[in-house]
C-alpha cells in the first residue's frame, strides 16, 4: 500500500510540475519546461536521485533504518536503472510499438531474469558484506541462479517498478511532445490557410481599381490622385495592419469605404448604392477582411455589365459585440461565362473557409439566391474570438 501511494504521489508530483512550468510561459517561445527538458543528462540525473529516495523512504518501514535502505538501493540501482532503459529505450520502440506481443514477452522474461540475478549477486556479493550482515561461500552464484523464487519475492518488483515508472514517464513525455506538434502544426496551417485566402482578395482588387486610375490619367482628371492616396491606404492596411489577429472595427469600415469609393468610379452614376452604419463602439475588434469579402462579392457579382440598373445595399451594425451585416445586390439573369472558374473560389466559400477557421461555433451566415437577387446576412458572436 506504501508503495501504490508512493507512485501515485511520483507521478502526481511529475504531473503537477509539468502544468506550472508551461503555465508560466505559454509563448511561443520555448518554455522553462521545454528548456529543463533539453538538458537529458540534468533531468535523467534528477530523477534517479527521486527514485533513490523514493526507494529508500518506502523501504524505511520494513527494513530498520532509512540509511540501511538508501546504501542497500545504491547497490541495486545499476540493475534497476539497467533494466529500466533496455525497457523503454529498446524493448518498447522495438516490440509494442510495432505490435510484436510474443516477442516482447519473451524478451521481458529473458532480460527481467538477468537483471534480478544481477542485483541478487550485487546484494550477496557487496551490498551484504558492507553492511556486515552476511558474507558469500563459495558456490554461492550457482545457487542465486536457480532461486527463482527468490529472485521473484525478493527483487522482480524492485526492478520493474523502476522500469515501469521510467517508462509511463517516457511515454507521457512522448504524448505530450506530439500533441504540442500536433496542434503546433494545426495553428500554423490555420495561418496559413488564412493567409491564403486573404491574398485571394488582393490580385481582383488591385487589377480593377489599376484599370480604373489608368482611365483616370488618361483623362487627366482630378480624381487620379485621391484614387491614388485611397489605394495606398488600403495596401497598407492590407498587407501590415491584417497581419494581427484582430482590429478595431473602425478600421474596416474605412478600409470599406476606400474600396467602395474606388469600385464606384468604376460603374459610375448607373450604380444605385447605400452603405448604412451602426457601430456602437468604434474599437471593438473583429477579424480582419472578412467584411471585405462580403463587400467584394456583391460588387464582383452584382453590378455586372449584364445589369443594366444594377443595385447594392450594405448594412453593417455593431451592438453589444454582436455584428450583424446584410449585404444585398441584383444579378443578371443568366450568369457570365467563367471559363477559367476564376469567381468560383474566391467568394462565398472564401468567406465561410474563414468564418470557420477564426469564429467556429460563434456565426451564422445565411445566403438567399433568388431570381434577380443575392443577399448575404451575416451575424458573429465578436467577444467568442
Amino acid at each position: 500500500m506504501a508503495c501504490a501511494k508512493s507512485i501515485w504521489s511520483t507521478i502526481a508530483l511529475t504531473e503537477g510540475i509539468c502544468i506550472y512550468f508551461r503555465s508560466v510561459n505559454s509563448s511561443n517561445t520555448p518554455s522553462l519546461l521545454d528548456r529543463f527538458l533539453a538538458r537529458r543528462v540534468l533531468t535523467h540525473t534528477l530523477f534517479w536521485i527521486a527514485m533513490l529516495l523514493l526507494y529508500s523512504r518506502v523501504l524505511f518501514h520494513t527494513q530498520g533504518s532509512f540509511w540501511y535502505s538508501f546504501l542497500n538501493n545504491i547497490v541495486l540501482f545499476p540493475p534497476i536503472i539497467g533494466a529500466s532503459y533496455f525497457l523503454t529505450y529498446y524493448q518498447i520502440p522495438r516490440y509494442i510499438y510495432k505490435k510484436k506481443y510474443w516477442q516482447f514477452a519473451v524478451s521481458f522474461i529473458i532480460s527481467i531474469y538477468v537483471f534480478t540475478v544481477l542485483a541478487r549477486m550485487l546484494t550477496v556479493y557487496v551490498s551484504e558484506p558492507l553492511l556486515g550482515i552476511d558474507r558469500p561461500f563459495p558456490g554461492m552464484w550457482a545457487i542465486v541462479l536457480v532461486s527463482i523464487d527468490r529472485l521473484i519475492q525478493n527483487y522482480f518488483f524492485t526492478i520493474a517498478l523502476g522500469a515501469s515508472l521510467m517508462a509511463t514517464v517516457k511515454i507521457l513525455k512522448q504524448h505530450l511532445e506530439e500533441r504540442q506538434k500536433a496542434e503546433r502544426l494545426e495553428k500554423e496551417k490555420h495561418v496559413a490557410e488564412l493567409n491564403f485566402l486573404k491574398a485571394q482578395i488582393h490580385p481582383h482588387f488591385l487589377f480593377n481599381t489599376l484599370n480604373n486610375l489608368y482611365t483616370l490619367t488618361l483623362q487627366k482628371s482630378d480624381l487620379a490622385p485621391t484614387t491614388v492616396i485611397k489605394l495606398s491606404e488600403m495596401l497598407d492596411y492590407m498587407l501590415y495592419q491584417c497581419n494581427d489577429k484582430q482590429v478595431p472595427i473602425h478600421k474596416e469600415i474605412k478600409l470599406l469605404n476606400n474600396y467602395i469609393d474606388l469600385e464606384r468610379l468604376r460603374y459610375g452614376d448607373r450604380l444605385e448604392f447605400s452603405f448604412d452604419q451602426q457601430i456602437d463602439k468604434p474599437e471593438t475588434p473583429i477579424a480582419p477582411l472578412i467584411l471585405l469579402s462580403l463587400v467584394e462579392n456583391a460588387f464582383k457579382h452584382g453590378a455586372s455589365a449584364a445589369i443594366r440598373k444594377p443595385r447594392i445595399e450594405i448594412h453593417i451594425g455593431v451592438k453589444d459585440n454582436v455584428l450583424k451585416a446584410r449585404v444585398f445586390n441584383t444579378k443578371p439573369e443568366k450568369v457570365q461565362a467563367d471559363p477559367a472558374r476564376y469567381k468560383e473560389g474566391i467568394g462565398v466559400s472564401n468567406i465561410k473557409r474563414q468564418l470557420e477557421l477564426i469564429y467556429p461555433g460563434a456565426y451564422s451566415l445565411e445566403i438567399t439566391e433568388k431570381e434577380g437577387y443575392y443577399s448575404v446576412d451575416l451575424e458573429i458572436q465578436l467577444a467568442a474570438l
